[in-house]
């Protein structure tokens, strides 16, 4: 089936196999003003690519903000190169545990385009979980408190 979508700067034409097993996954976590879990970000990639596609990979690297902005990346370009990888994904995967107003507008935009949403809070975590999110759970929106070992069981969950 051919599906035509239109964002602000370009036509896209994307084929849709129902039946395919990979996922096109958008993993979400806080880049500007803090990297903490950067090293758990990339472990939690690793593990997403055994599900499909992970089209923000960069995420997960620690010098993620410096390359971009090295690289004369603009916020509108960033914007809306994020916004193209969220119309192609099947899946979000946000580890919401650092408080980032990035990854919550990701996860409404997520939301509004009705693509499943995992969301990960780290229970052993000192943060506490906004109610936007903590409260939001439904047919295709997942909140987990967890702890890492609890991951490969989560994305089996919802991801085979």
């Amino acid at each position: 089936m051919l599906i035509l979508l239109s964002t602000r700067h370009q036509l896209r034409t994307l084929t849709v196999n129902a039946m395919a097993e990979k996922h096109t996954i958008y993993f979400a976590g806080r880049i500007t003003g803090g990297r903490k879990y950067a090293d758990l970000y990339q472990r939690i990639v690793e593990q997403l690519k055994t599900y499909g596609k992970v089209l923000t990979e960069h995420v997960a690297n620690p010098t993620v903000e410096a390359d971009e902005d090295n690289a004369g990346l603009t916020d509108v370009f960033i914007h809306d190169r994020d916004m193209d990888w969220l119309y192609d994904c099947d899946v979000i995967v946000a580890e919401v545990t650092q408080k980032s107003l990035g990854v919550g507008y990701e996860i409404g935009r997520a939301v509004a385009l009705n693509k499943l949403v995992i969301c990960l809070f780290r229970s052993d975590s000192e943060e506490r979980l906004s109610p936007m999110v903590a409260g939001a759970v439904g047919e295709k929106f997942f909140v987990y408190n967890y702890k890492e070992d609890q991951l490969p069981e989560i994305f089996a969950k919802h991801l085979k």
